[in-house]
């Protein structure tokens, strides 16, 4: 009796919370995660086009060092994500973690802001015309102290943020299955986030370009402060998932068991522990040997299926997923800048188009395709292929790699063709315009290749690791950022030796930049090859069967 008055308690204590879920979360909550997400990205965005020239013109830093600095600052910041997905998932929750991290950015801007109010903060010049001395130590301490705390932000807001979104969407009972919703909104989502870059790449840029490094970094500031102001606003309204035991220490213990019980052999007839508290998973015949860790014998503690297959799903999922590293690499080359800058920006007479802001036209055509790719194709493809998503995520992603190689290729071209031109003796300045083809073909294969890998690494892990998988998403820019700072040193170190002139001279018009685009377009054909090889080795492999108890 007393046994059903708690199964009778229990009902009622679920049914409350679905209730208090019924009234939060849903569409209303997506304006202030939305636009805590789009302003936090209209204030990181707006300070990454021009401070390859920021560390060249006022911190007296070479062109590689500057590329070196820029691409270790993205990795640091991507990498970060995991430690984000780690304290959101077992500890904190999305929300006092997106909420930290926009704090965090927030400090790390303003002192920024402060290297340029303060000019004890940065080198100085006696003269114009004389050389200026080195940054000291105590100027790139503070320097990379404003870097390693929007670093920190960036780690927790990013991986957390979509998954966040996505959970008020999952708690709306609308009768059906909302996955094609979700579908739509990681469309949507990245479709805001390149408005606010579009945002960024043009209205901050300028600033920055017209009126200077303290009003340009002080617009950041601002935009970061309202950013925070607007997720705080909306707390009430969101749906916050409770935390659950983290899956880090089931994959750590998984290994353990598997390693402990390395000298069984498996039966036909063995027993496997299965947990009570999550959907029930079959076990998979895929990594056998982690299939040690869950097998009963001797009535010892063991792992569960589900935490071997959860495991599973982040091991296959690795070689697909690493192949959107180099189109990072691609997109967040700092060169088109310092090519731009040479080059005739002027639309008419009296308006000149910043440097930095010429990549807008990678996020335009990125918007637009992927408006009319979610309202007029998806619709039409979906009749055929019978996929909700018209295409399948591995085969947008193989179409973006591709994209990618002629966008390296054509790289190569207008370089090649700008520097025989600045070399020349004629007085005719190539216009910036020729950069706009490579910029677009570079939006078209990030919304092929990276919107994807994004529904990829949600779909393929389990829903109690759905920070994790964005998190394993943003660690692609981390290990992009790595090799992008790999690839310029080696290039510069080997092109450079017997005194010769690096590829990648701080004067491009002396460098040979286009060589550099010719190798990568080499790099990205051998990881397309490197894609399909990993897609037919997964097609062989059977995912885990989840049966809902």
């Amino acid at each position: 009796m007393e046994e059903e008055d708690s199964n009778i308690q229990d009902q009622q204590t679920k049914s409350l919370l679905d209730n208090n879920h019924d009234h939060k979360g849903g569409m209303r909550t997506m304006p202030f995660i939305i636009v805590n997400e789009a302003f936090e990205k209209v204030a990181s965005y707006g300070l990454l086009p021009n401070m390859i020239l920021y560390l060249t013109e006022v911190y007296k830093m070479q062109a590689v060092t500057g590329a070196t600095v820029l691409y270790i600052w993205s990795a640091f910041s991507n990498g970060l994500s995991l430690f984000g997905a780690f304290v959101s998932d077992s500890y904190l929750g999305p929300f006092r973690v997106i909420a930290f991290g926009s704090l965090s950015t927030l400090l790390g801007m303003s002192l920024l802001w402060l290297t340029s109010m303060v000019p004890q903060l940065t080198p100085s010049c006696n003269q114009p015309d004389t050389s200026c001395s080195l940054a000291t130590p105590t100027q790139l301490v503070v320097l990379f102290s404003s870097f390693g705390l929007m670093s920190i932000g960036t780690g927790c807001i990013r991986p957390c943020c979509i998954t966040f979104g996505a959970d008020q969407l999952k708690h709306v009972r609308t009768g059906n299955n909302n996955q094609r919703l979700i579908d739509s909104y990681f469309n949507w989502y990245y479709a805001s986030v390149s408005m606010s870059a579009f945002f960024a790449f043009t209205v901050v840029v300028y600033i920055q370009d017209q009126l200077g490094w303290r009003v340009g970094f002080a617009v950041p500031v601002f935009i970061m402060a309202c950013s925070a102001i607007v997720f705080l606003i909306g707390s009430p309204l969101y749906v916050k998932v409770k935390v659950k035991e983290s899956p880090y220490s089931g994959f750590i213990q998984v290994l353990v068991m598997a390693f402990k019980n390395r000298r069984i052999h498996l039966r036909p007839d063995d027993c496997y522990n299965h947990s009570n508290e999550m959907d029930r998973v079959e076990l998979t015949d895929n990594l056998r040997f982690l299939n040690k860790a869950c097998v009963v014998r001797d009535m010892n503690i063991v792992s569960t299926v589900e935490q071997v297959e959860s495991l599973k799903s982040v091991i296959q999922m690795v070689p697909v997923w690493s192949t959107g590293i180099l189109l990072f690499t691609n997109v967040s080359l700092g060169y088109p800048t310092l090519q731009a800058k040479t080059m005739n920006r002027h639309v008419t007479s009296w308006f000149e188009i910043p440097a930095g802001s010429y990549s807008v036209f990678m996020v335009l055509t990125l918007t637009i395709w992927v408006a009319f790719y979610d309202r007029i194709l998806v619709p039409i493809l979906a009749k055929y292929t019978h996929d909700p998503r018209g295409l399948t995520t591995k085969t947008r992603m193989g179409i973006g790699l591709l994209i990618s190689i002629i966008a390296m290729m054509v790289s190569a071209i207008v370089e090649s063709i700008r520097r025989d031109l600045a070399n020349s003796n004629t007085p005719v300045h190539m216009s910036a315009m020729w950069l706009v083809p490579q910029y677009a073909l570079l939006g078209l294969a990030e919304a092929f290749n990276v919107i994807a890998l994004m529904e990829y690494c949600y779909s393929e892990l389990p829903k109690s690791m759905s920070s994790v998988a964005m998190a394993v998403f943003t660690l692609s820019s981390a290990v992009a950022g790595l090799l992008g700072s790999l690839l310029v040193n080696i290039v510069d170190s080997v092109t450079s030796q017997g005194g010769n002139v690096s590829w990648l001279s701080t004067d491009i018009n002396e460098g040979h930049v286009d060589y550099y685009y010719w190798l990568l377009s080499f790099l990205n054909l051998v990881n397309f090859l490197y894609f399909l090889i990993c897609c037919r080795v997964q097609r062989s492999s059977s995912p885990p069967v989840y049966i809902v108890t």
